[in-house]
C-alpha cells in the first residue's frame, strides 16, 4: 500500500556525565583530578534515497531513539559517543515539526540529509576545573539532554509533468505508452489507486537518448474531490512540484461534455492549491479512436482556442498523436527550465 504521509517520534541520545575522579598512584602522592568527559549523545538524521518511493518502511515502527553517550571515567578516560540513527526517506519528502508546523527541510536530492534531533553534549569531568587556586575540584557536569521531536513527513513525488482528469480519462494508458511504467489499466473508473511515475525518453520516438522527463499519474478527480469525495484529492500534492500539467479529457464519453469535464477539474485543482492551478496546463483530448461524434471534437477545439492553445488529440490504442505530444512537452519543459534559470 502506498504511504505518503506519516508522523514519527524521534529522540536524540543524552550526553554522558563527566567523571569526578582523583589519581591514586603509589608514586604520585599529590595525585590530582583525572575525571574524563562524558560522550556526546547520538543524533537522528533523515537522508533522501532515490531507491525509495513510499514511506511504507515506517508503517509499523514510528518511534526512534539514538544511543546516549557513555559516562566519563577516571584516568582521563572519556565516554564513548552514542551512535546516530539514520532514517532513509524517498526524494521529495517534506519534513515538518509536528508540534509547530515549521518546515524543517525538503529532501530533493539523493544523499541529502538533515539532522532532525541533535544529541546532547557530554558533561565535563572535574579535570577541566583544575586551577592554581583549586587543586582538588569536586565539580563535574552532567550531560545535556538530547532533543526530542515529533515529525510530520509528507511525500511529494518529483516529476516534470503531472496528469489530471476524470477517472478513466486515459491517464494510465498514456503513461504506459510513453514510458516503461506498467500501471494497472482497466475499463472501469478508479483503476489507479496510488500515484505512478514513468520516465519518458524521446529515443522511443526517434529522438535523442538524452532527452527525457518524468511523468506522474494520480488517481482521477471527481466533482467534490476538494471536499473529500473520491481518491484523487489526497494525491494532488504529488503534482505540486511538476513544471506543467496535462489535463486529459475523454472525447468518447457520451455522457459528460468536454466543457463540463474541464470545468470540474479546473475547479478542483483551484480549490486544492492556487499555486498548482497557476502552472501551465495543456488540454489533451484522449480516446480519439473511439470518438463517434465530430461535434465533440469541434467543441474541444473551441475550448482550446479560448485558452490560446493548439488542440492536442491522442489515442492510447492506436498511438496517434503520442510522438507529437512527447516532443511538444519536451520542448515546453526546456523552455520552462530556461525561464527558471534566467529568473535566478
Amino acid at each position: 500500500m502506498f504511504l505518503d504521509h506519516i508522523q514519527l517520534r524521534v529522540a536524540a541520545g543524552h550526553g554522558g556525565s563527566g567523571a569526578m575522579s582523583f589519581r591514586r598512584e603509589k608514586f604520585a602522592p599529590e595525585g590530582g583530578p583525572d575525571g574524563g568527559d562524558g560522550g556526546k549523545g547520538g543524533s537522528v538524521f533523515l537522508r533522501a534515497n532515490r531507491a525509495l518511493n513510499t514511506l511504507n518502511p515506517y508503517r509499523n515502527k514510528r518511534e526512534f531513539t539514538a544511543e546516549r553517550g557513555r559516562q566519563g571515567e577516571g584516568c582521563m578516560r572519556h565516554g564513548k559517543d552514542g551512535l546516530d540513527v539514520l532514517l532513509e526517506v524517498p526524494l521529495g519528502t517534506l519534513v515538518k515539526d509536528g508540534d509547530t508546523g515549521e518546515v524543517l527541510a525538503e529532501l530533493l536530492e539523493h544523499g541529502q540529509d538533515v539532522c532532525v534531533a541533535r544529541g546532547g553534549r557530554g558533561g565535563l569531568g572535574n579535570t577541566n576545573f583544575k586551577s592554581s587556586t583549586n587543586r582538588t575540584p569536586r565539580h563535574h557536569q552532567p550531560g545535556e539532554d538530547g532533543e526530542e521531536r515529533t515529525l510530520d513527513l509528507e511525500l511529494k513525488l518529483i516529476a516534470d509533468v503531472g496528469l489530471v482528469g476524470f477517472p478513466n480519462a486515459g491517464k494510465s494508458t498514456l503513461v504506459s505508452r510513453l514510458s516503461a511504467a506498467r500501471p494497472k489499466i482497466a475499463d472501469y473508473p478508479f483503476t489507479t489507486l496510488e500515484p505512478q511515475l514513468g520516465v519518458v525518453s524521446l529515443d522511443r520516438f526517434g529522438g535523442d537518448l538524452l532527452d527525457s522527463w518524468v511523468i506522474a499519474d494520480i488517481p482521477g478527480l471527481i466533482e467534490g474531490a476538494a471536499d473529500g469525495a473520491g481518491l484523487g484529492i489526497q494525491f494532488l500534492r504529488h503534482v505540486e512540484r511538476t513544471r506543467m500539467l496535462l489535463h486529459l479529457v475523454d472525447l468518447s464519453d457520451p455522457i459528460t461534455e468536454p466543457a463540463e469535464a474541464i470545468r470540474v477539474i479546473d475547479g478542483e485543482v483551484q480549490a486544492f492549491s492556487p499555486v498548482l492551478a497557476a502552472k501551465p496546463r495543456w488540454l489533451v483530448g484522449t480516446k480519439l479512436d473511439a470518438l463517434q461524434d465530430e461535434e465533440r471534437r469541434k467543441a474541444f477545439e473551441a475550448l482550446c482556442a479560448e485558452r490560446g492553445q493548439k488542440p492536442v488529440f491522442i489515442s492510447g490504442v492506436t498511438g496517434e498523436g503520442l510522438r507529437e505530444l512527447a516532443f511538444a512537452v519536451d520542448a515546453a519543459l526546456k523552455e520552462l527550465k530556461g525561464l527558471k534559470e534566467e529568473a535566478r
